[in-house]
């Protein structure tokens, strides 16, 4: 896969007719997914060797954007489902990769004003449930 622009990872959130729509102004964005290890390593492990049991443990992906909000119904969107608590569908478009969807929970939704600079927001999202990957 050659190199691409970071600007075309692409994060977007379903309202409440199920329609995603894109997260306005996010200037940086991140996903990281995680996999707990099972350790199952006994005395007769060759060569005292850990070993691990594939598959058993929890997986997990997080979600992390930064920039500014320069759509109105999309940070009226985000800040609403922040206060209701609720669980929405995210996607996460990486162009020439493919397409993550799921249930995430919005963990954490931060303002940031400098006196000389315009108002910015960071936001972090956990999933909470099965997630699923479409090849581009």
């Amino acid at each position: 896969m050659p190199a691409q622009k970071g600007k075309d990872l692409l994060l977007k959130v379903a309202d409440a007719g199920g329609s995603f729509v894109s997260v306005a102004g996010l200037r940086a964005r991140q996903i990281a997914f995680n996999a707990e290890t099972v350790d199952v390593t006994h005395a007769e492990s060759a060569g005292r060797w850990r070993e691990l049991l594939a598959g058993a443990g929890m997986r997990r992906a997080s979600i992390s954007g930064a920039g500014i909000f320069k759509d109105e119904a999309s940070d009226a969107l985000v800040r609403q489902i922040f206060f209701d608590g609720v669980i929405r569908d995210w996607q996460v478009i990486v162009p020439d990769f493919g397409t993550i969807t799921g249930p995430f929970q919005l963990s954490t939704l931060e303002y940031r004003g400098d006196h000389a600079a315009e108002v910015t927001f960071e936001l972090s999202l956990e999933s909470a449930g099965q997630l699923s990957f479409t090849l581009a």
